[in-house]
């Protein structure tokens, strides 16, 4: 029997971080192989269906691809369909991981005609590896500098042509001349709860384990429209299922897993809580500077505004103002607190 009153929580990790964690170490296992098993995002995958079959009559590399939207929507994935479907190699590497423009020339002498090479992170590209990219990408060559001051010359190098793919959470951060190269610029839209539950039943059938129709209905409606995450939450779900000696995964393992995790109906786990919380009952609901809030929490300003309140703004729990943080209407309901009568007060900060 589990003791339901036992909960360690690790402040290290988050089970409903949208990045990737130590969580993530069978993520690769659980990936569709093919656009026929990507659940989800439609539009994306009708248009780029489109685009892969002209590429296909025409015999070309398919236009470069940009893939932007909220961590753990799938864009990787995407990357190694569109590879697969292509019938060609993909090679992968990040924004970060490219640090000397010889890397990249390396990466991009051995590309063969058709090959895709995916960067993750591509807004973190340097500003001079990017140079190196724009004529890659228009002209496929290489523009080197060999030797230095009178003596340095240009040598121009043919590539094969190939796709880039580049993936993104900040579309807005990447420079116009790079962007301005991409044929193909896709937008990944969170996930309805029907889809996450979808890809939880299928991610189950993948690993080997049954899981009930409504519990993988609770675990994405605590998924935060996330791939990532649902598969994060039916793994530690299965934990659960597995001690109580049950042959599938019921409702009710999903809800006693999901709330010993201290994740709510909406997702919201501890550090969601504790946030909006400490705006409501410590600043009266608002407003608040983020430097005071981050104190307040115990959490480094970067990290509430790129991790934590993407997530609560999209939820209409809290609003950002020109004065600072303010809690909205639906944050006081949802944790059942009645509503100041300042609210209507705050809310006209939105139109200064």
């Amino acid at each position: 029997m589990i003791d339901e009153h036992v909960f360690i929580c690790d402040n290290e990790e988050r089970v409903v971080d949208v990045e990737r964690t130590v969580y993530d170490d069978v993520e690769n296992i659980l990936r569709p192989k093919s656009m026929d098993g990507y659940v989800g995002q439609e539009k994306v995958k009708d248009n780029l269906t489109i685009f892969m079959k002209a590429a296909k009559l025409r015999g070309e590399a398919l236009d470069h691809v940009l893939l932007y939207g909220p961590p753990g929507l799938g864009k990787t994935t995407l990357a190694h369909i569109i590879a697969a479907e292509m019938g060609t190699q993909i090679k992968i590497t990040s924004g970060p991981a490219i640090e000397k423009t010889g890397d990249l020339a390396a990466i991009l002498s051995n590309l063969n005609d058709g090959d895709v090479l995916f960067i993750d992170e591509i807004h973190r590209l340097r500003h001079n590896i990017e140079e190196i990219l724009y004529p890659a990408m228009e002209d496929f060559s290489l523009d080197l500098i060999l030797g230095k001051g009178p003596s340095a010359r240009t040598v121009q190098i043919p590539l094969k042509k190939f796709t880039l793919i580049g993936a993104t959470t900040k579309a807005g951060m990447l420079s116009s001349p790079l962007r301005d190269r991409f044929g193909v610029m896709l937008r990944l839209e969170l996930y309805s709860t029907e889809e996450l539950s979808e890809i939880a039943t299928r991610s189950a059938k993948t690993l080997g384990f049954e899981i009930d129709k409504q519990a993988s209905i609770e675990i994405a409606k605590r998924s935060r429209g996330t791939p990532r995450i649902v598969n994060r939450l039916l793994k530690r779900v299965r934990d659960f299922s597995s001690v109580l000696g049950h042959d599938q995964i019921l409702k009710s393992d999903a809800e006693l897993a999901l709330n010993r995790l201290d994740i709510d109906g909406l997702g919201l786990d501890a550090t969601d809580k504790n946030l909006i919380l400490s705006l409501i009952q410590k600043f009266g609901g608002g407003p608040v500077g983020l430097e005071t809030l981050s104190a307040t929490i115990n959490e480094d300003k970067d990290t509430i505004e790129d991790v934590y309140e993407p997530y609560l703004l999209q939820l209409g729990f809290i609003g950002r103002t020109p004065r600072g943080r303010v809690a909205l209407k639906r944050a006081y309901e949802h944790f059942g607190l009645p509503l100041p009568k300042s609210l209507d007060e705050q809310l006209t900060l939105f139109d200064t």
